[in-house]
This record gives structure tokens, sequence and C-alpha cells, in this order.
């Protein structure tokens, strides 16, 4: 009864800031899901991280993938951990990367740890603590890619939807570097729109990756954003090949197409702390 019971239930754990629970995929011999709070959170395939069940993690794999030289190292900073699904997956596909994951919830990231191991943890490392005081300590052009992936349940938190926030990571990165940010949205996109307007404010070239249903208002999904300092440096070609390929495929959406998607929408400005 007991192993039958981990089977459908999964192995649950009371953190800092709530309950998650890790559920074995039975598809899938590595295959497992993270939620929190009942929100399906992050899904990890042990055996290959390769594989990306999510569609939103394999948008960010492709500017991963494309952002730079095949296999070369990177510096990547990833807010929010999860299941650390794309620390697993940088490591895997660029060996010799350094990595560090900013995580508030130690609780989650041990249980994490516990059940469902990085295999490899060379050159990664964790910040515990929340992702918008961390990203304003790290010292100027420290990191190639910043994905960010932070949730309040099934929620982006305000302090890192902001311009002040989107400032702070373009600080960060290098000349060259990419900021890569999953977004949770709905018809009519209004917070896609606003975010899309935000990172403009900060970063010269910007587009965003999404499915065309979710564009033409039929479903809620994610928006994956990449931003990059320098102006015309997305590979937005090589994206839209890309996630073209998809078993979900997706589009990508910049210049002209971005204008008109963002035109009324205002940058988010929060009130001083």
């Amino acid at each position: 009864m007991g192993g039958w019971r981990e089977i459908i239930d999964g192995i649950g754990e009371r953190t800092e800031f709530g309950n998650a629970r890790l559920v074995r995929d039975p598809r899938r011999k590595g295959g497992w899901t993270l939620l929190f709070e009942e929100v399906q959170q992050s899904y990890v395939d042990v055996a290959d991280p390769t594989y990306l069940s999510f569609e939103y993690t394999r948008r960010i794999a492709a500017v991963v993938d494309t952002m730079a030289p095949q296999a070369r190292p990177l510096a990547v900073l990833h807010l929010g951990g999860g299941a650390f699904t794309m620390p697993r997956y940088v490591t895997a596909t660029r060996p010799g990367s350094t990595q560090v994951i900013v995580e508030r919830d130690r609780r989650l990231a041990d249980f994490v740890q516990r059940v469902v191991p990085l295999a490899d943890a060379t050159g990664v490392s964790f910040v515990f603590g929340d992702a918008r005081e961390v990203v304003s300590d790290i010292p100027d052009s420290s990191y190639d890619l910043v994905i960010g992936d932070v949730y309040d349940a099934a929620q982006m938190p305000e302090s890192v939807s902001d311009v002040t926030f989107a400032a702070e990571v373009a600080r960060i990165l290098r000349p060259e570097g990419v900021y890569a940010v999953n977004v949770a949205d709905l018809a009519p996109l209004t917070f896609s729109r606003g975010q899309a307007a935000t990172l403009r404010t900060a970063f010269a070239d910007v587009c965003l990756l999404v499915r065309p249903e979710l564009l033409r208002g039929r479903r809620f999904g994610n928006v994956v954003f990449a931003a990059s300092r320098g102006a015309d440096r997305l590979p937005v070609a090589r994206l839209a090949a890309i996630l073209g390929r998809d078993r979900q495929p997706a589009q990508v959406v910049s210049g002209a197409g971005l204008d008109l998607l963002t035109a009324g929408a205002d940058p988010v400005v929060l009130p001083p702390a």
C-alpha cells in the first residue's frame, strides 16, 4: 500500500512557503513532476536532462542553444530553482558552465536535492534569498545568461516584473548576454504586453516566443521573452526554425510585430518601497 500511494500521491514536503510534492511519471522511468501548492512547477527527467516535457522549458532551451556557439560553457544565473530543470539541461548541453541557482525556499531546494538530486553538480552553486535583493548585489557584467522563472503559486511576483528589476538584470549581463524569462498569461495578454514594454526600457532587442493559439486568445499558457542589451543581437531566424519544429509549434514575435502587440502598453513601475 505504501509503495502504491507513493506512486499515485508522490512524495510530499512542507517547505518554508508552502507544500511541495514530487510525483513520478509512470511513462518515463526518470520522470518527475514538482507541484507546489498543487500547481505544476517543474518536470525533470533525471535519466535524460535534455528531455523537456513542459513547452516553456523547450522555449528557454532554444534560447540557450542559439545564444552562443554549441557546447561553449556559459555563466548562468537561474532566478527560481524549482526542480532544477534548466540547470540540468545546461550542464548536459554545455559542460564546464558555471551556474548559480537563486531560490528563496531553502527547504524546497533541499527536498528536491534529496529526492531527485543533481546528478552532476559540478559548477552549480546555490544562493538562498529574494531574487530582487540577490540581483542588486551582483557585480556588473557577471553573466552570459539570466533565466527568470520566479513564481508565487501561478503568478510572477511584482518584485521581478518592473523597470528597476529589468535594469538590474541588464546591468549584470555581459554585452552579448541574454535574459530569458517565463511568464504565464491569458487573453488578451495584458500582463505579457506590459512585460514587453518593461523589458524594452532596459534592453535594445526583445522578442517573445509564444504559441499562436495564445496570441489568438484561445488558451492560457506561457510566454517566454528573450532580451539582449545590444540591438539586433537575438538570433530570431534560428529561434523561429527551432520553435517551428517543436511538437507544440510556437512563433517568434519581434520588431514591428512586437510594436503592434505592445501598442498602448505601459512599462511596470512600482512605487518606492
